[in-house]
């Protein structure tokens, strides 16, 4: 399948939300346990400049099937060359080359966003989310052991990072 992104509009936000809270059920990609209102996302959405830290969808027949965002690391000005990865993808375009595709797109841009460090931040049982990081060249940087508790049952949060080739 040949995928397309663009940036996000607010207009995308009510879906980008809706994908978002479809993943919380599973306890494999997020540490919120309910869901979460387009008000909440407001602000976050807002944070997303298309020149530093863009939010991207994917659109199939007019619905957004997915959504990548780079986020500021940690908030402090020395950090400001590595970004957080994101993805999100509707359950039925998982396994689909989406989440690969997104991935690749966020790796070729990130030196024109002045990025040199891109993170991800995965549960350690996110066996699947870790194995598609690892194929295109992140390592594992960190482990923060049984951080988050999800229905009773304490959860690793494995830090991924890659360095990314400035052309």
């Amino acid at each position: 399948m040949v995928w397309h992104h663009r940036l996000a509009t607010q207009a995308d936000l009510p879906q980008i939300v809706t994908i978002y809270n479809s993943t919380i059920a599973s306890r494999q990609v997020t540490a919120d346990l309910e869901p979460i209102s387009v008000h909440s996302r407001v602000q976050w959405f807002a944070e997303h400049q298309a020149d530093r830290r863009p939010l991207w969808v994917v659109e199939q027949a007019g619905e957004v099937v997915g959504w990548l965002s780079f986020s500021s690391f940690y908030g402090r000005p020395a950090y400001a060359r590595t970004a957080e990865l994101s993805i999100y993808l509707d359950q039925a375009w998982r396994g689909q080359g989406l989440g690969k595709y997104l991935l690749e797109q966020a790796l070729k841009t990130a030196p024109a966003l002045g990025l040199d460090n891109v993170l991800g931040f995965i549960f350690g049982h996110n066996t699947a989310s870790l194995a598609l990081f690892a194929r295109l060249g992140f390592q594992r940087w960190g482990q923060l052991p049984r951080v988050a508790l999800l229905d009773g049952v304490e959860r690793d949060l494995v830090i991924v990072g890659c360095r990314v080739a400035h052309d």
